[in-house]
């Protein structure tokens, strides 16, 4: 059997430590080093923690031109770490209780009690229903395509429509090598400036320009090296993103969350 390509992570990175962008959650230290891999697989191992995860190539994005303190290899799902394994990080969603019955259940019963004479006209109001719930059916395989083919494409479908909305397409004349004060030059003061330092690796910062319904961001291993890596519509969906030393921003703006 063939041995399995190697993985851009082993290409670029080889034996020297990364981080993650999601982080894993619920391991402590985002610092990881690559061991294997397989065909659909990658291993890695925590350098502090000393913890080995299997984690499937689709869910490695693009790496990172920042090399300081270390590179950041994106992630295109957030993932959890459970039982020695790695996860899909779903949020809990709380259920709601559930009321007293409605008007359509009580007539319901009230029928089901009722002398069988009695049912007239029952046939008619249950093909209706049942032709209603056909065609919601539809609407929701409908939509379960549309949003399909969007994640598959890149978040194409939406972005055209992005940029229909957008005032100006001005941030298409930003780069890679831009700083804060380049994009000013650019697209003038922003209307708000804001960083995201929740990770100790990486750090963001949004620049927003309601005026013209976008918003640029920077990206660096600090607040001295962050330079523009794309813009955001105003609904918070990437609209453009760059490309640098063959890495393509695009999967981390999609998982990046706004703040």
């Amino acid at each position: 059997m063939p041995e399995p390509p190697r993985s851009q992570v082993e290409e670029e990175l080889g034996g020297r430590p990364f981080a993650f962008y999601p982080p894993v959650r619920t391991v402590e230290y985002n610092e990881w080093r690559f061991l294997q891999a397989t065909w659909a697989e990658i291993l890695v191992e925590n350098a502090k923690a000393g913890i080995e995860v299997w984690i499937p190539r689709r869910h490695f994005g693009a790496i990172s031109s920042v090399d300081q303190p270390m590179p950041i290899v994106g992630l295109t799902k957030e993932l959890e770490y459970r039982a020695g394994t790695v996860l899909p990080f779903r949020t809990k969603v709380l259920e709601m209780p559930q009321g007293a019955p409605g008007r359509s259940e009580a007539e319901g019963a009230a029928s089901a009690q009722s002398p069988a004479g009695k049912r007239t006209g029952s046939g008619p109001r249950n093909e209706g229903s049942v032709a209603k719930l056909i065609g919601v059916m539809l609407v929701i395989a409908l939509l379960a395509v549309f949003s399909t083919v969007a994640v598959y494409r890149g978040g194409s479908l939406f972005q055209g429509r992005a940029l229909q909305s957008t005032k100006d397409q001005d941030y298409l004349s930003l780069s890679g090598q831009d700083d804060y004060a380049a994009v000013v030059r650019r697209l003038g003061t922003p209307a708000a400036d804001r960083w995201n330092t929740r990770s100790k690796e990486v750090v963001f910062r949004v620049l927003e320009y309601p005026d013209r319904a976008y918003s640029v961001i920077l990206f660096g291993a600090d607040q001295h090296s962050a330079r523009y890596i794309g813009t955001m519509d105003r609904n918070w969906r990437p609209i453009h993103s760059v490309s640098g030393r063959g890495t393509d921003y695009s999967a981390m703006l999609r998982t990046l969350p706004k703040f």
